[in-house]
């Protein structure tokens, strides 16, 4: 019995240590996830600033998908939650970006491709914004 109740508290230890293990990795992860983020965008501003030219569209478009991917980071150390959302607009943002640079060498099934894709990926987010509105998940119980 007495073995049986040392197990059980081993268990206890190995779950707790290997939780703070998983959560420390996790949010380190998270950080320099950010910090790459900062410095890309920091590049790209370097590259705007320092060019001849203004700024294109395909520069704006990309300064907004740093922005929402720091957004999606920054959600995720104040709630702990993913926001899948945030997903789905960065790939809207990077297939607009794509379909709006290299749109004079595509063909047209090309561009209804990634026009078709990016009306896919909006009607997710509605999906989405509805699911969570009529249906929202319960905060876990710690």
């Amino acid at each position: 019995m007495a073995e049986s109740g040392t197990r059980i508290h081993n268990s206890r230890v190995v779950d707790r240590v290997g939780n703070f293990i998983t959560s420390f990795l996790h949010n380190l992860m998270l950080f320099a996830i950010a910090v790459a983020t900062v410095w890309s965008a920091f590049g790209e501003f370097g590259h705007i600033f320092m060019g001849e030219a203004a700024p294109t569209l395909k520069d704006i478009l990309l300064l907004f998908i740093y922005l929402e991917v720091l957004a999606m980071v920054g959600i995720y150390f104040r709630t702990h939650r993913l926001p899948v959302r945030f997903l789905v607009y960065i790939a809207i943002t990077a297939l607009t970006r794509v379909l709006v640079v290299d749109m004079k060498a595509m063909s047209m099934e090309e561009i209804l491709v990634y026009s078709g894709s990016i009306l896919i990926l909006t009607a997710a987010v509605l999906a989405l914004k509805f699911g969570s509105a009529r249906y929202p998940s319960q905060p876990p119980i710690e």
